[in-house]
């Protein structure tokens, strides 16, 4: 007999002390980047990368990625901030868009290895294990805010949202799909082949050449937003379409055409030095 059950949110807030709150998301958000600097620390020693200069990257990365994450959010529901400027620098009620945040961390990562001449694909492949992980753990903050959730649904792992919460036109629903559960299994699926993918290019003959992990991140972990994006109803939208599936088959076809770069043509890809670490 298949046991069923809900997820419901204890709410955004871990415990307050008079006018200071401890919220779930910015929690969530301080373990994701303190795991991810271990981790590509650990990545770059493995692959004879100064782990210190893996640590300054993060830095840069979180001083561009979580700006740029909040900026592209708004600007696809400006509708709403312009009647309610205030609520723009308010991050910690969510609203970040991760596509925002990989745009914003990936100028700063060519500005980094520019200034410190090294290669940008290199720096990214270290980086890619741990972003996806970082996905993984961020979707939780979702869950919390009771944010990014499906349609309506009787499934069995159903999501109940507060009334406050729907969206105008599911105010009679109670349950919806936990889409945040289902891209968080996604990325640590991706997460897992790409570590995998990672210690099999120091072990086998025929490493894995640099740049490899970045286009695999891109293709795989866009696949599993295009779909998980299809059952959201509060996707941020141009016209009657869906920004994220079109940043998405965007990313894939990019993520392809590198693959098939690297492995048809065995061309290497522009970077910022001539030979790599």
């Amino acid at each position: 007999m298949f046991l069923a059950f809900q997820f419901q949110s204890p709410g955004p807030i871990i415990f307050e002390v008079g006018s200071l709150a401890l919220r779930w998301y910015g929690l969530l958000i301080a373990s994701a980047v303190l795991i991810g600097v271990s981790l590509s620390q650990y990545l770059a020693k493995r692959r004879g990368v100064n782990p210190e200069l893996v640590g300054d990257l993060i830095i840069w990365l979180v001083i561009a990625a979580i700006p740029s994450a909040r900026i592209y959010y708004v600007l696809f529901e400006w509708q709403q901030y312009s009647q309610h400027p205030e609520d723009i620098l308010a991050i910690w009620r969510g609203g970040i868009a991760i596509h925002g945040a990989i745009i914003g961390g990936t100028i700063a990562t060519i500005i980094f290895s520019r200034i410190n001449k090294v290669s940008v694909w290199q720096l990214l492949d270290l980086v890619a294990p741990s972003l996806i992980l970082g996905q993984a753990i961020g979707r939780w903050g979702n869950f919390f805010n009771s944010e990014a959730f499906g349609r309506p649904t009787d499934v069995p792992w159903k999501l109940f949202i507060p009334p406050a919460n729907r969206p105008l036109g599911y105010l009679n629903y109670d349950y919806f799909h936990p889409t945040f559960l289902y891209e968080s299994i996604w990325n640590l699926g991706v997460f897992f082949l790409l570590l995998s993918l990672f210690f099999w290019g120091l072990t086998n003959s025929d490493r894995l050449k640099v740049g490899t992990l970045t286009f695999v991140y891109m293709i795989a972990y866009s696949v599993g937003r295009f779909w998980i994006e299809a059952l959201r109803t509060d996707s941020l939208m141009f016209g009657p379409l869906r920004i994220a599936q079109i940043v998405s088959l965007i990313a894939i076809s990019m993520g392809t055409v590198g693959l098939i770069w690297l492995y048809v043509f065995k061309r290497s890809l522009p970077d910022i030095v001539k030979s790599y670490q």
